[in-house]
């Protein structure tokens, strides 16, 4: 490849310092020559001190305020020099030639507004995470990832066009985001990549899936119990998502289904296994978006010569 523009790494932490030191280790060995690395730690109560002394070629960022997933690679984004941006989660481990496939997408195909690998499990290489994504339904909120925890043989080999990016690993032309604008920071935690998405693909780019580069994520293959956070940020941002992409009159239908049948169905599970706590939260995070109507719809803008 004869181009060799710079790719900013940009990855955010979150009291995850050790996975934070694997994956900057594993960047270490990059077969691209180009990168800059930008960590993004989150207001963390655990030290961060062993990124800086370990890897004082790093840009840490250390801010005073948890800005969850978006605001975080949102600073990292406008913080960043290159001319493409990698955001991977800090429990990933990049393999040597991961780069070059990305961006030659990239080069070769202007309307890819975000390019992801193939995601395979950290702990079970063969096993895949991610591969794609159909579209979401817009009456339930709900998709399918393909390829999800099936054994890799070769059967996602093919690049293509894919419905959503995943969270995990994207990779994104400054041009893009230039173009589109930055995550919406009021999602917080889940939901914010996905509305990304849709907003990416109104400005007329598309998502694609790339299997000639691919990424460990350390994230367990077995479901573990849902945490009372997550069961307020799902409820909330999933009818937020709906707020901010569907448009009338299924509109209509969704809030139909949400609240008659996802919003009922929901309270009695967690009613039945008497999580008291995580029902409290779910009803918490539906009625945040009865008392919030101002600004849903924006998103942060990244001029040209956005810079912090």
């Amino acid at each position: 490849m004869n181009e060799q523009p710079l790719i900013s790494i940009i990855t955010v932490n979150y009291n995850g310092c050790t996975h934070t030191l694997d994956l900057l280790k594993s960047i270490q060995h990059l077969s691209y020559p180009n990168v800059e690395v930008i960590v993004i730690d989150n207001c963390s109560v655990e030290s961060v001190a062993p990124i800086r002394e370990q890897y004082p070629s790093v840009h840490l960022i250390c801010l005073d305020k948890n800005l969850g997933f978006a605001g975080g690679n949102n600073v990292g984004i406008r913080t960043a020099k290159g001319s493409y941006f990698y955001l991977v989660n800090n429990d990933t481990v990049l393999p040597p030639n991961c780069l070059e496939p990305l961006l030659q997408r990239a080069i070769s195909n202007p309307k890819a507004g975000i390019i992801c690998p193939k995601i395979l499990y950290y702990d079970n290489p063969s096993i895949i995470q991610f591969a794609g994504y159909t579209p979401i339904h817009p009456v339930t909120i709900r998709n399918r990832g393909i390829g999800y925890m099936e054994k890799d043989e070769g059967q996602y080999s093919t690049a293509y066009t894919t419905a959503l990016a995943h969270g995990a690993a994207m990779f994104i032309p400054k041009v893009v985001a230039e173009k589109v604008g930055l995550m919406a920071e009021l999602f917080f935690l889940y939901y914010e990549e996905t509305d990304y998405c849709e907003h990416v693909k109104r400005a007329g780019f598309e998502i694609w899936y790339e299997p000639a580069s691919t990424i460990l994520h350390k994230e367990s293959m077995s479901v573990g119990k849902e945490s009372v956070l997550k069961a307020y940020y799902m409820s909330r941002n999933r009818l937020l998502y709906l707020r901010r992409n569907v448009k009338w009159p299924t509109f209509c239908l969704s809030l139909l289904y949400y609240f008659f049948i996802a919003v009922p169905k929901n309270s009695l599970v967690y009613l039945l296994h008497k999580q008291f706590k995580h029902f409290r939260a779910y009803v918490k995070g539906v009625w945040w978006n009865c008392t919030h109507y101002k600004h849903i719809h924006e998103n942060p803008i990244l001029s040209k010569t956005n810079s912090i």
